[in-house]
């Protein structure tokens, strides 16, 4: 073969190979568009499986996940007690590491070890990142019974100040100290957060829940600084309640708060009350965002005591995980998943035992994968 002939057969060669490549590349996108899912679009979002039920409505996350074919990776992490026990850290550095990176993290419950000094994990991570917005919102579900049928309030707490910023004093083995700490910048972005929400989501009333006939100083700061905020929404209708007035009003008639603004402690107690209005923690999820980070999780705990034996209702933990699906640009896929479990808890055939029902965690995961599965049939 000459030199010219086979320069020529080579690049011939070369040609098909190209044109062969490029077919299966363009195969590939072609294969994963239909899937709707395309790799370079894959987001990438930190995970801490915690423990006591961490691992097991984890799976049902993931589960879940996979049936509706999400273009997320997840980069999981252990945390908790078991970590620490493990390796003598309650969150392994590369953990944090993974947070710093992604800016996005989803977590599920955690145990802090209680009453050996340490710090709860997730106060140290609100503060560390300044996720100062806690957003819970406490809508009645047609399926789960409850005497408040119509509840649709969105709490929102402050997460980085108040009595949770950690400061305490030993004044005596006898005398404690704990400093309450409000500033006017933190008063006013959790206000505004609340006010910019209201706005954008067609709310019309925000409620300022404090104790400032008490605490004088530093509620009053927060309370003026809502009445100051509120100027610069005139078509939000702006009340103030104190704080034991809010929660008898609360079960007295739900229907009359739309969303609620307030510090970190009154936040806390006042949104397991909210859950409890719409059939417990195990429906309501959560997330503390801060300027360019954000953290989602379900509000309720650990659950030690049934820890392993599947009966965990991953429902609240799930929505956590869609709301995050929300927070990074994957709405749609948010829609499919909630659009399921209305229809599997509508159905109240495969609902968990804190809802009235018998299934089991895995029995109730694997209803809403199977109903996912058959709505994206139904749209193929």
């Amino acid at each position: 073969m000459s030199f010219i002939k086979a320069y020529d057969f080579f690049n011939i060669i070369k040609d098909i190979l190209t044109y062969v490549l490029s077919d299966v590349s363009y195969l590939s996108d072609y294969c994963n568009k239909k899937e709707g899912i395309m790799m370079k679009d894959v987001k990438e979002v930190t995970f801490f499986r915690g423990d006591g039920i961490g691992p097991e409505i984890s799976d049902s996350v993931f589960s879940v996940f996979s049936a509706c074919k999400v273009p997320v990776h997840f980069d999981v992490y252990d945390v908790g007690q078991a970590e620490y026990d493990r390796h003598g850290k309650l969150i392994p550095d590369e953990a944090l590491a993974s947070f710093e990176r992604t800016k996005v993290l989803l977590k599920s419950p955690v145990t802090t070890p209680v009453g050996k000094g340490f710090r709860s994990i997730n106060v140290t991570l609100r503060k560390k990142y300044d996720l100062y917005a806690n957003f819970r919102p406490a809508k009645s579900n047609p399926a789960v019974p409850t005497p408040f049928p119509h509840t649709d309030i969105v709490t929102f707490r402050e997460n980085t100040e108040d009595l949770y910023a950690g400061i305490e004093e030993k004044i005596s083995d006898t005398e404690m100290h704990s400093i309450k700490v409000i500033t006017k910048a933190g008063s006013e972005r959790i206000c505004r957060a609340a006010f910019d929400y209201a706005v954008a989501n067609g709310r019309k009333k925000v409620t300022c829940v404090h104790k400032a006939n008490i605490m004088k100083l530093s509620d009053g700061l927060f309370l003026n600084t809502f009445r100051e905020v509120s100027k610069d929404y005139p078509d939000i209708l702006a009340t103030d309640m104190i704080v034991d007035a809010c929660c008898m009003n609360l079960v007295l008639d739900p229907t009359q708060f739309d969303v609620i603004v307030t510090e970190n402690l009154y936040g806390d107690i006042l949104t397991d009350l909210t859950s409890g209005l719409i059939g417990g923690v195990g429906l309501m999820p959560s997330s503390n965002c801060g300027t360019d980070m954000a953290m989602f999780e379900a509000v309720h705990g650990s659950a030690p005591d049934i820890a392993g034996k599947n009966l965990a209702n991953p429902t609240a933990f799930i929505w956590a995980a869609c709301m995050m699906l929300d927070h990074i640009g994957l709405s749609d896929y948010a829609a499919i998943i909630r659009s399921a479990i209305k229809s599997v808890m509508d159905a109240g055939v495969h609902t968990t035992l804190d809802i009235g029902g018998t299934a089991s965690t895995t029995e109730y995961t694997d209803a809403i994968c199977k109903e996912i599965s058959r709505l994206m049939t139904a749209a193929a």
